[in-house]
């Protein structure tokens, strides 16, 4: 599911501040994402100011792109680029310009000035993903726009799918519910919850009838609920204990460090990237742990280490998506969105009771 993007540290105020004064001083520092856009910008963008909740921070341009954002054509956050960036920006205009075409290599290529081999190859080290996982994602970004714009069946044609069949077909892909429940704010979607205590203090657990939707955790349950119904106001949300039993167990089971197994099936939102990276989450062992650049080149994208760090930040179901388990190169355990305590106790109780 979408996610708002998590309380921001003493850093991530001061580049609040520096958002809401348009500060051009700290252009090149950093570039800020607005997550209900879609789009990147310089501090000193002259656009509305997005509400704090709704803003992600990036070191570069080219780190914002690979977690699924676009450059806004006010500020021009990418001026400077270098070659190839400028060839794989190229193929990437073209994509967003052309949504009801899908593009082969080959055309992507003769656009950018390159072969498609060398297209291939730069766009995924650039981006993070293929171009076809892009031009895959802009289509659904686009059709959550259209779809809060007008009838569904326009809306998927204007996002450039062939046919209606094809977007109810992957509808868990593309936006994680139905198109209609989500043009009505996911309206009509029914989501159980129950919350409960862990070694780790509070958690949420949300689930729809396709599988976990949310698994929060925190100080106070009733603080995590009203976060549940902020982000789905328009569903159906119910207390539902009894229904969640398994899941609660296998969860409050991994919160103590102990291993997963009960099967959970997801339902979450998320880019080609963020799939990406969470699949090789769940891949790593109980006990263990992996660093951001490891996690990078397993996913063949070996200059994302910082796109994989806010992947993990954006993970929306903890535990069920062992983001807990990427460290950092340089040593220590790291940030963590549900707390760094919490991390630091998870990986130790999962080291205690794998023997490592």
């Amino acid at each position: 599911m979408i996610n708002s993007v998590a309380a921001a540290s003493s850093t991530d105020d001061t580049r609040w501040l520096a958002v809401q004064g348009r500060d051009a001083r700290a252009d090149g520092r950093f570039v800020y994402a607005v997550t209900s856009t879609g789009i990147y910008c310089r501090p000193s963008c002259p656009s509305r100011r997005p509400r704090a909740d709704r803003v992600a921070y990036f070191p570069t341009p080219d780190a914002a792109e690979r977690a699924g954002f676009r450059a806004c054509r006010r500020c021009d956050p990418k001026a400077g680029r270098s070659v190839p960036e400028q060839k794989v920006d190229r193929a990437r205009v073209w994509i967003e310009t052309h949504p009801d075409v899908r593009p082969s290599l080959a055309r992507l290529a003769r656009v950018a000035g390159v072969t498609p081999w060398h297209l291939q190859r730069t766009f995924k080290r650039l981006l993070g993903v293929t171009p076809a996982e892009y031009a895959q994602a802009r289509r659904a970004a686009r059709l959550k726009r259209e779809l809060k714009r007008g009838p569904v069946t326009d809306a998927i044609y204007a996002a450039g799918f062939g046919s209606p069949s094809r977007v109810y077909e992957d509808a868990t892909g593309v936006l994680g519910m139905t198109p209609r429940a989500y043009r009505s704010g996911g309206r009509g979607e029914r989501i159980r919850f129950t919350t409960l205590t862990t070694r780790l203090g509070a958690m949420l657990v949300a689930a729809t009838d396709r599988g976990l939707c949310r698994v929060s955790l925190g100080d106070d349950p009733a603080l995590l609920e009203q976060r549940l119904r902020d982000e789905f106001p328009a569903a159906e949300l119910r207390r539902d204990r009894a229904s969640l039993v398994a899941a609660t167990a296998a969860l409050r089971a991994a919160a103590a460090g102990q291993p997963i197994h009960h099967s959970l099936a997801l339902d979450v939102r998320a880019t080609a990237f963020q799939r990406r990276v969470w699949r090789a989450l769940q891949e790593i062992p109980g006990g263990q742990t992996r660093t951001y650049a490891e996690i990078a080149r397993q996913i063949d994208s070996p200059r994302s280490a910082r796109a994989v760090a806010r992947a993990c930040a954006t993970n929306p179901v903890a535990l069920a998506v062992p983001c807990h388990r990427v460290v950092p190169a340089a040593g220590g355990t790291g940030g963590y969105r549900w707390g760094s305590e919490r991390k630091k106790k998870l990986l130790a109780d999962e080291a205690r009771n794998t023997g490592g």
